[in-house]
């Protein structure tokens, strides 16, 4: 069994940054891609960015220029640098990671979420 831990979301102005971290947890044999998804009121639940084990990401179009992600291959964890945060990037943000577990199950782990708000 795994997990994944998502914390750092809150309510910050327009304008403002926040940093989000994930961590991954369990009988952990290996990690594949991370990643980042959020989902707004009403909306579909989008990618936001991701990182494979190598290091190389992959960012929505409304990410790009003001969210940076990195990981942390020694720690399982990943985390995601929001910049220039604009109202509608007001949503739960989720992490998502491709585990290996030690008894040999791969699957998709996501967190519980944590909210965004950015609101003046």
């Amino acid at each position: 069994q795994a997990q994944v831990v998502e914390s750092g979301g809150g309510l910050v102005q327009p304008g403002g940054s926040l940093r989000l971290s994930c961590a991954a947890s369990g009988s952990i044999f290996s990690i594949y891609a991370m990643g980042w998804y959020r989902q707004a009121p009403g909306k579909e639940r989008e990618l936001v960015a991701r990182i494979d084990s190598g290091g190389s990401t992959n960012y929505a179009d409304s990410a790009k220029g003001r969210f940076t992600i990195s990981r942390d291959n020694a720690k399982n964890t990943v985390s995601l640098e929001m910049n220039s945060l604009k109202p509608e990037d007001t949503a739960v943000y989720y992490c998502t990671a491709y585990i290996l577990t030690s008894d040999g199950y791969g699957g998709d782990y996501w967190g519980q979420g944590t909210q965004v708000t950015v609101s003046s």
